[in-house]
């Protein structure tokens, strides 16, 4: 087949870059001081037995964090910087992870390397083999395994430029089995570009067998973690593939498929018989280093280029005798793993070679030059490959002392914003903490929509889809439609017997503004009839010019076509977190406001407390930035101050008269410390209402004093989708974790570990 012919066809072209990606990251758990730890695999995570994305390999030390597929680099990514951030957040405080695929020192005692404690007797009993045979050192090696599969229209749009070979699945069986004999001809390049483990750590060699140090991969040459010499298998077709691999476990060389550790394995089931009844789905490249100049030990960059070198692998040639083309690519593998990494590399001129055909490629399908133009450089300036640098900063300050100061500031960045999830943090912070403890749990987490913030979870068979954190399937549609109306919600509660505030509901600007005499000599309130998150509301707690109040309204106009002018209720106000039937969290929300030093302007001291870390916008930290717009002008005029005045030292100047966390308010959580009977009012409320999640805000002027009458509190409001993460992370207090209440609510079969 003349497939380079056929990636031109128009109808071929559109598609090529359509592919699907996975990767899968091995890592090993050092203490902050960069030696290996002695403790178990994190109790905080799921059970490993079934955890889609955090295992360990062979040994207890070894993490394996494995991504769900994704359609584009930018989601393989995300989900892997994700799944890091919840690994580091689910270790011991003085725990991290080592940047290199070359393990740190290991013990004298090679007993002292605990085999992963894994539930199934098998998985222990096979890595027991494996130690027996090939010594648990050269288990400890670590690495990328990089799953890429051609989209699905790729292959179809190129299966219908042929008519040699009959059926779809045989040809992209071919397809696979031609990627894989190129990519073990010219494996050797990405050794070049990508080999990281030029250095060996303290005991990893325990005999005179060891290469010649620094070269470009350990881990990739004879001195990593192989296979033994008489194991060969045959790349020549899949049923030779098969043939051999059954071949060599029958003769005792191999003691069952999966233990041939080839530099690219066929995949398409759990054996190989699955790939010979139904054909090769994707493959799996296994030589790739660690890259420890990025966290997550691989970046954009290199996923971008290998994807590019899949497709120029299937553009090239190959040659004629397939084993022969196989067994030459061992060879240079081998040459070039071992080179010094500053030095040109032997394969200079076919290097050249390979990038002027990429970029050859590039041009007629239209692709882009640059990053193939970039790492062509590589070729003539060594230094600029992943190993020159490990090795240039290994000769600063030893290999050991240059992994855990990467190791240590990796660290600090997981836990500089632990709010925030990294590979999602621009999505709302209750969505984030949701796929946070999803991801911990070993709940399959997908997000469907980021900007909508849509996701969907799966444990087994039993899928949820949730929205904004806390919209599930467990409320009816009619719940969330009745909150979202405060007249409707203040109708109903009042119907039920609780306590609501007092007013009405206006349609148009004129038919409020006459009813102006009706409250102006009282505390009232102004909000709009369907808004959250205490946008347009208006507090007036004494007697009010019509000028301010006709501000008031013009406020609330702009946030709904309905304005609610309601009597204001005397008292604090504190939000109760309701979820099926139990309060479990209650939050006091300090209006925004600022303390006087005597020197700084009102302006001046806001701008100081948004330098605060906790404070950013949009829902994406625990606190909000405080404004300083109409409404903060409005409540500074009040009392006889503006932004350019000079509040005296320890002065509470507030901004605000409603306190919600999201117009820059102060959150404090306050959960035990309220009276039962509020807690009780806060449930039935919610049960009225017919929903299962809410939060739901009550004005109480003593929360320690038990309810008695319906003076001792009023309901002002309920929201459908109450921000979870005020609670999660308060300003003060202890900290709830909602999104885990969450998901017991919708998997109850699964003990949710807090």
């Amino acid at each position: 087949m003349n497939i380079k012919k056929m990636m031109q066809a128009d109808k071929v072209i559109p598609y090529l870059l359509q592919a699907r990606f996975g990767i899968e990251k091995e890592s090993q758990r050092v203490n902050l001081a960069g030696e290996l730890v002695t403790s178990d695999h994190p109790k905080t995570v799921g059970d490993r037995l079934f955890h889609p994305y955090i295992q360990t390999d062979f040994a207890e030390t070894q993490l394996e964090l494995v991504t769900p597929v994704a359609e584009n680099i930018t989601d393989v990514l995300a989900y892997l910087e994700a799944i890091h951030d919840v690994t580091q957040r689910s270790m011991p405080e003085n725990e991290m992870m080592w940047p290199l695929s070359m393990p740190p020192a290991l013990p004298e005692n090679e007993d002292e390397i605990d085999i992963a404690k894994l539930f199934r007797h098998e998985d222990v009993l096979y890595r027991r083999f494996l130690a027996r045979v090939y010594g648990k050192r050269k288990q400890m090696v670590s690495g990328i395994h990089f799953n890429f599969e051609y989209g699905e229209d790729l292959v179809k749009q190129l299966y219908r430029q042929q008519n040699e070979v009959v059926t779809l699945e045989s040809f992209k069986t071919e397809l696979y089995m031609k990627i894989a004999r190129n990519y073990l001809h010219y494996r050797w390049l990405v050794i070049y570009l990508f080999g990281a483990s030029p250095l060996s750590e303290a005991r990893y060699f325990y005999d005179d067998d060891r290469p010649d140090e620094p070269v470009r991969s350990i881990r990739s040459s004879r001195f990593g973690y192989v296979n033994k010499p008489d194991v060969v298998v045959s790349y020549e077709s899949l049923e030779k593939y098969n043939e051999d691999l059954l071949e060599n476990v029958e003769r005792g060389r191999l003691s069952e498929e999966k233990e041939y550790y080839a530099p690219v394995r066929l995949r398409g089931g759990e054996r190989v018989s699955d790939l010979i009844n139904h054909g090769i789905r994707y493959v799996e490249l296994r030589n790739i280093d660690l890259n420890p100049f990025d966290r997550i030990g691989i970046n954009y960059q290199e996923v971008e280029f290998l994807q590019y070198f899949m497709l120029y692998l299937l553009w090239t040639d190959e040659g004629e005798n397939a084993d022969k083309w196989v067994a030459e690519g061992a060879v240079r593998n081998e040459e070039v793993s071992l080179e010094h990494p500053l030095k040109e590399t032997t394969y200079l001129a076919e290097g050249q070679k390979i990038f002027a055909e990429m970029l050859e490629m590039a041009d007629i399908l239209d692709l882009d030059r640059q990053l193939i133009e970039e790492f062509a450089t590589w070729l003539e300036q060594p230094e600029k490959t992943i190993a020159a640098r490990v090795l240039t900063a290994d000769k600063k300050e030893g290999q050991a002392a240059f992994a855990t100061d990467l190791g240590k500031k990796y660290y600090d960045q997981a836990y500089e914003k632990p709010y925030q999830l990294t590979g999602f943090s621009e999505m709302e912070l209750s969505t984030q903490a949701l796929l946070f403890d999803a991801i911990q749990q070993g709940i399959g987490a997908e997000v469907l929509d980021r900007s909508d913030q849509f996701v969907r979870l799966q444990h087994g068979d039993h899928y949820e889809y949730v929205k904004n954190g806390n919209m599930t399937s467990r409320d009816t549609y009619i719940s969330p439609l009745l909150m979202a109306n405060k007249t409707v919600t203040k109708m109903v509660l009042a119907q039920a017997g609780f306590r609501v505030p007092q007013g009405e509901t206006f349609s148009s600007l004129m038919e409020a503004r006459k009813a102006y005499p009706k409250f102006a000599q009282q505390a009232f309130v102004i909000k709009p009839k369907s808004t959250n998150y205490g946008i347009g509301i208006t507090i007036f707690k004494g007697e009010t010019a019509l000028a301010d109040y006709q501000t008031g309204l013009a406020l609330a106009f702009k946030e709904d076509q309905e304005v609610i002018v309601e009597e204001f209720m005397v008292g604090t106000e504190y939000r109760f977190f309701v979820i099926d039937g139990e309060v479990t969290a209650v939050l006091l929300r300090i209006p925004a406001n600022v303390v006087g030093d005597g020197k700084k302007t009102v302006k001046e001291l806001v701008t100081e407390k948004n330098q605060d870390p906790l404070r950013g916008s949009d829902h994406r930290a625990p606190l909000e930035i405080i404004q300083l717009g109409e409404l903060e002008q409005l409540m500074l005029k009040e009392q006889g101050m503006t932004i350019q005045s000079v509040p005296a030292e320890g002065q509470q100047v507030f901004l605000r008269e409603n306190s919600n966390i999201s117009t820059g308010g102060d959150s404090i959580d306050i959960t035990d410390e309220v009276d039962e009977s509020y807690k009780k009012i806060a449930v039935d409320a919610v049960a009225a209402l017919g929903a299962k999640i809410s939060g739901i805000d009550l004005i109480i002027p003593d929360i320690h004093k038990p309810y008695e009458n319906e003076q001792d509190y009023g309901i002002i409001e309920a929201n459908f989708n109450p921000a979870m993460h005020m609670h999660i992370f308060p300003y003060a207090g202890q900290g709830r974790r909602l999104t885990q209440d969450v998901l017991t609510l919708l998997y109850p079969e699964m003990q949710i570990k807090r």
